[in-house]
């Protein structure tokens, strides 16, 4: 019999079937109805995972002295692992232990993993790598609207606008069922947006496509709403009765005419002006804004433009219209709503909240005052690992922080700068190689547990496959380690029992799962946490009104200079998922390595063509590969997928100031031909 589960992917969590205890067969899901039985490339080719000769099944501890790697029991392992710790506290305090999460960590996971590092190990040491993906979108929708939820209404909503804005999604190559969408609207005769600097297989559906200078988004923002503003196309009536802050924005944005956003963006003014009009005279529009437009120094600011849009055209909580973010990781939603995250509580609770610090507390049978404060953000978490006042112990859950961290030969530095590197993984990745314990622990299939896609539908991924002998769960890794330090609170490791205290623990917080069960969700096929729609009768403010926030356009922190003279820009292929560890151990996806896309011009002034081998350098490092000439990306711009080692050597680690997020996006480079 086949088990209905969840691809192990992207945020769409797209239902299949999976039937076969050992060697598993995916078969569609058509009743499922996020993607109702299609999936990608990686979704159909995602049962090989298995059986590859490089799935680890046993401990490994790793000799620093000769590099040797040594199988050992679990007891041993653990018993090392806690040693480790209380080794690292004994120097100098709980905070000398770190904890490092996923967005593809199951909502059961993400739970236990901040419930361990505030309970067991006491420390404020803990963030996760979405940080550095959908955090840009989540500071802004919590600012704008007192809530973040990527989509505050279901994906098939896009369907039914009448102009569908993408500012920085590649959405056929990252989520391509999520494509049929964008046919689906023009064929009912809707327009398609894109905003990109490259033109992209989804820019090929787009009815109008913008390719501005890297990191000029919000300019580009700024300069629509000039228009729509002294075009009169802005919603007089919804402004004054659903917003705050309309006043400031419109006096902020005066002086962006459309000459001027031109020298910024590199979008001819004309262009501006016909989208301007396409949109003030839609009944319906929708802005999605993705990476492109997120990874940024100012990224919040600019997901905040975009929302401004929305808001003065008066579609923020009308049916198909308004603003979303479009979530990347398979749980990018859910990861950061139960705990995982520098400054949250279970709920998506601030842990500087005395009341959620007291309800939480009490779920958890401590004293309020014994959980810690608000820690690191992921990148300065990083950046502090080995030094005299930062953790000298890191445990590392659901990520490959040696691939996706920016300025990563440094971040590779401080890992190999701590005094115990312990990382939970299904393969050797290149973080694991670094790794004093490695923990081998089963992998999507092979237990079950709920995610939270980018809809904020809660889905649950079933176990369908034996896992192989000598793995353990990352919950029972959890509570092996908890039990061994004493901890005041218990872990259980059912993932029911673990979703039901999650769901007690974010009662009456803005994520509210309490009336959420395993039941609901087969039952339903998933369930919206807030409901289906938000936002169509009052924003989560305490007024109920949506916040306008007046931002300006400052650029990147890196501009191009003589020595560094084009933009770099990162991204992914079709093929590959985030740092690869998974996908690039799939025999049936293309693995041709990483490339570095530029356009002739380009080429033809250093010399290059088709397949030649280009040095890409930054302020902080270097790397070679092909180049792939095509006239789809601008002349000032080279593009590397970050699936492999090297894009992010290239880098810049400059934070938003709001978020957190480093400035994957964009930074000067050099490219020349490699002698």
């Amino acid at each position: 019999m086949a088990t209905e589960t969840h691809c192990p992917y992207c945020s769409l969590q797209c239902g299949m079937r999976l039937a076969g205890r050992r060697t598993p067969e995916v078969s569609a899901w058509e009743e499922f109805p996020v993607n109702q039985g299609a999936l990608c490339r990686k979704g159909w080719a995602a049962a090989g995972l298995y059986g590859g000769r490089e799935r680890l099944t046993s401990p490994l501890v790793r000799d620093r002295g000769t590099g040797e790697w040594s199988a050992v029991s679990w007891d041993d392992a653990l018993d090392r692992v806690a040693d480790g710790i209380r080794a690292a506290q004994a120097s100098g305090g709980p905070d000398r232990v770190a904890v490092f999460g996923g967005g593809g960590l199951t909502n059961e996971k993400a739970y236990a993993l901040g419930k361990l590092a505030r309970v067991a190990l006491g420390t404020s040491q803990i963030d996760y790598n979405g940080r550095w993906c959908m955090s840009s979108a989540a500071s802004a929708g919590i600012r704008a609207f007192g809530l973040d939820r990527g989509l505050p209404f279901p994906l098939v909503d896009v369907e039914e606008t009448d102009v569908l804005v993408l500012v920085g999604s590649n959405l056929a190559e990252t989520m391509p069922p999520a494509a049929r969408h964008l046919d689906r609207l023009r064929e009912r005769g809707g327009k398609v947006v894109v905003i990109d600097p490259r033109r992209t297989p989804t820019a090929d559906r787009a009815d109008l496509h913008l390719q501005p200078v890297p990191g000029t988004d919000l300019a580009l923002a700024l300069g629509l709403l000039h228009l729509l503003a002294a075009a009169g196309a802005v919603d007089p009536a919804y402004l004054a009765e659903r917003t705050t802050g309309w006043e400031d924005v419109r006096d902020s944005v005066a002086s962006w005419w459309p000459e001027r956003v031109e020298r910024v963006t590199g979008i001819e003014a004309h262009e501006l002006r016909a989208l301007a009009a396409m949109l003030g005279r839609s009944p319906r529009v929708m802005v999605l804004t993705a990476r492109g437009a997120e990874q940024h120094s100012t990224g919040s600011d600019t997901v905040l433009a975009w929302i401004n849009v929305a808001l003065a055209l008066g579609m923020v909580g009308r049916r198909g219209a308004g603003y979303g973010c479009l979530t990347g990781q398979g749980n990018g939603q859910g990861g950061r709503e139960h705990g995982q995250k520098a400054d949250q509580l279970p709920g998506y609770r601030r842990i500087d909240d005395p009341a959620a610090r007291a309800h939480v507390a009490g779920v958890w049978g401590v004293e309020p005052d014994s959980l810690p404060g608000p820690g690191r953000s992921a990148y300065e978490l990083l950046d502090a690992l080995g030094t005299p006042d930062g953790p000298s112990a890191l445990l590392v859950l659901g990520s490959n922080i040696v691939v996706s961290a920016p300025r990563a030969t440094h971040v590779t530095s401080r890992l190999e700068a701590l005094d115990l590197l312990v990382v939970c993984d299904i393969v050797m990745s290149e973080t694991a190689a670094l790794a004093d314990v490695v923990l081998p622990v089963t992998q999507w299939a092979e237990e079950t547990g709920t995610m939270t896609n980018l809809e904020g539908r809660v889905v649950l991924r079933q176990r369908a496959v034996t896992p192989p002998s000598g793995v353990r769960s990352d919950l029972e890794v959890i509570a092996g380690l908890a039990e061994r330090l004493g901890s005041a609170a218990s872990f259980p490791t059912d993932p029911e029992e673990v979703f039901a205290e999650l769901g007690r623990a974010s009662a009456g917080g803005p994520a509210d799962y309490s009336a959420i069960t395993y039941d609901r969700i087969r039952d339903e096929k998933g369930v919206f946490w807030g409901g289906e729609r938000l936002f169509a009768d009052a924003f989560a403010h305490p007024d109920g009104r949506a916040r306008m926030h007046a931002v300006e356009h400052r650029g990147a922190a890196e501009q191009p200079c003589a020595d560094y003279p084009v933009h770099l820009t990162t991204g992914r292929v079709l093929a590959q998922y985030q740092s690869g560890a998974q996908t690039r151990r799939v025999r049936s996806l293309p693995d041709d390595g990483p490339f570095v896309e530029l356009h002739p011009l380009l080429a033809g002034r250093i010399g290059v063509g088709q397949g030649d081998v280009v040095r890409v350098a930054t302020r902080r490092g270097e790397m070679t590969a092909p180049a792939k000439v095509v006239p789809t990306i601008r002349p000032d711009t080279v593009f590397v997928p970050f699936h492999w080692v090297g894009a992010n050597r290239l880098t810049n680690d400059a934070l938003d100031p709001a978020s957190r997020m480093p400035e994957f996006k964009v930074c000067a480079a050099s490219v020349v031909a490699h002698a």
